[in-house]
């Protein structure tokens, strides 16, 4: 055991010697040197180059970096034997990635690349005014040389594009609302947020589904679309107006729009705008990918005929500015002095200021479209108009699916037919149908009767409207005709006269004639 000992302490020494005659003879500047060369001399004969993408460039966070991150989390990355779980901060999704030092394979055009995340400590730590991680980061893409030019032209922008897109679906959306007197917060933004959690989707909207199927194919084409309208020299952006009796589904058909692109929501209050270029550095401030909400524009702002008048009201547009008047929004603090013109509104949805961002919809609502301007209502500002009508037998379908979870078959065949055939008659919005299946939704027998029986009495009382209806336009139209044969009598009576008269005079002229030929005989 003490020959062991002492022969592996004689080999160590050997080795120490070893080590620093080559250290004398091959100085630190020589080693690297060679072994830079023989790098060069590999990468010379090899057929494959590579790509580093460092988590930190400088002190500065590499966007590409994190994009890759993202990418390789997608399912391309579950292929993997090792792989590492993380939930960012206001996210709703977990996703993959690569665990330290691992790789993965990944095909683009056709085209196999290598990816390796390499993960090694940090030797020294530099002064910065950011501290930087003990760990060094980063992503190394193994390409073959001859597929150099086609994977960088395209893959990296693919690569970031797809991260954007995970990112959007991962994070949860925020609804914003701009702040009251165009008041900026914290961060400088005249937006204020909160997390955007409503449910609706399409598939729960209570809608015809072939006007559905239409507005969800206009959607998709417009977000798929960013080629069409370079080609074409368009902005952008779409416009939608929602109109309609209240209780048809407005809200909750921007709220599943929303959910469907994956896009943020706006809702802009217009009386909390003084002027037009509040208006504008409100539009600036928000993003791309996003929904710009203007709800119940007729009730927020009085958006009258331009022609009617020149001077309306304090709340109305009045024409002395030229075609676009000015429009003044009610109940704030200082007395109702905020006033926005309709040019300035116009401008904020199709002009020059529009083009700021992209891929944004402008969504508006009324419950009165007959009260808003047509400047507002042509194409380029409110390009697809929606009627969201009452309660239709599809819709009704859909509500007993979604609040009693009952499709065609669990339905009596016979109570179907009477709800197909009342329905359009009673003229209830899809909220009034809504509120009596929560009501009895324990009990889903009583709620369809209960359903069909509110229908009933609906459709009867609106019968009962029209008749009355009728007959007072009926009895208003005799009242027409009497007042009009009033004013026709006294005419005809004095026609009449002028006839008697006219008769009279004649038979007093042929008798004074008569009388004055016999005087002569």
């Amino acid at each position: 055991m003490k020959e062991y000992w002492t022969s592996l302490a004689s080999l160590l020494g050997v080795l120490a010697f070893c080590q620093s005659l080559l250290q004398v003879v091959f100085p630190p500047e020589l080693r690297f040197a060679t072994v830079k060369l023989l790098n060069r001399m590999f990468h010379l004969f090899s057929s494959y180059c590579y790509f580093d993408i460092t988590e930190i460039d400088g002190v500065n966070t590499n966007e590409l970096y994190n994009a890759v991150q993202l990418y390789l989390s997608s399912s391309v990355s579950i292929t993997g034997s090792r792989l590492s779980l993380t939930r960012a901060l206001n996210s709703s999704a977990i996703t993959f990635g690569l665990s330290n030092n691992d790789s993965i394979a990944d095909t683009f055009n056709g085209v196999s690349v290598l990816w390796e995340h390499v993960v090694t400590q940090r030797q020294s730590q530099t002064f910065s005014w950011r501290p930087l991680p003990e760990e060094k980061r980063g992503f190394t893409l193994r390409i073959r040389k001859q597929d150099k030019s086609l994977i960088l032209d395209s893959y990296m922008d693919y690569i970031m594009e797809k991260a954007n897109d995970i990112r959007r679906k991962n994070q949860d959306r925020l609804l914003y609302t701009n702040s009251r007197g165009g008041s900026l917060d914290s961060r400088g933004h005249p937006w204020e947020s909160v997390p955007f959690k409503h449910p609706s989707t399409f598939d729960t909207l209570a809608m015809d589904p072939i006007k559905k199927q239409e507005i969800m194919d206009d959607l998709k084409d417009f977000a798929n679309g960013q080629g069409f309208y370079q080609k074409t020299g368009r902005a952008w952006k779409r416009g939608y107006l929602l109109f309609g009796p209240p209780g048809t589904g407005k809200s909750s058909m921007i709220a599943a729009m929303a959910n469907y692109l994956g896009y943020d929501i706006y809702d802009l209050e217009l009386t909390e705008v003084h002027t037009n270029s509040e208006l504008r550095k409100l539009l600036m401030k928000t993003s791309s990918k996003s929904i710009i909400v203007i709800e119940d524009i007729d009730c927020s702002l009085t958006l009258s005929n331009r022609a009617k008048s020149n001077n309306v009201s304090t709340n109305g547009i009045r024409s002395s500015y030229g075609d676009m008047g000015e429009m003044r929004g009610g109940g704030g603090e200082d007395g109702g002095n905020t006033s926005i013109t309709l040019s300035g509104l116009l401008n904020f949805t199709d002009g020059l200021w529009s083009c700021c961002g992209s891929e944004r919809i402008f969504v508006f609502t009324t419950n009165h479209i007959e009260k808003l301007d047509p400047a507002l209502l042509r194409s380029g500002r409110m390009d697809m108009h929606v009627f969201m009508n009452y309660c239709s037998f599809p819709a009704l379908k859909i509500l007993l699916k979604n609040y009693l979870g009952l499709d065609e078959s669990g339905v009596d065949g016979v109570v179907l037919k009477d709800l197909e055939d009342v329905v359009d008659k009673a003229e209830m919005t899809p909220a009034d149908v809504s509120e009596v299946l929560i009501k009895n939704r324990r009990d889903k027998v009583k709620a369809v009767r209960e359903l069909l029986e509110a229908l009933k009495v609906r459709a009867e009382r609106i019968s009962e409207k029209n008749i009355v209806r009728l007959r007072a336009k009926g009895s208003e139209y005799l009242e027409e005709e009497q007042e009009k044969r009033a004013l026709e009598s006294p005419k005809e009576g004095r026609e009449f006269e002028k006839e008697e008269e006219s008769d009279c005079k004649k038979g007093n002229d042929e008798k004074q004639e008569s009388t004055t030929t016999t005087i002569k005989k």
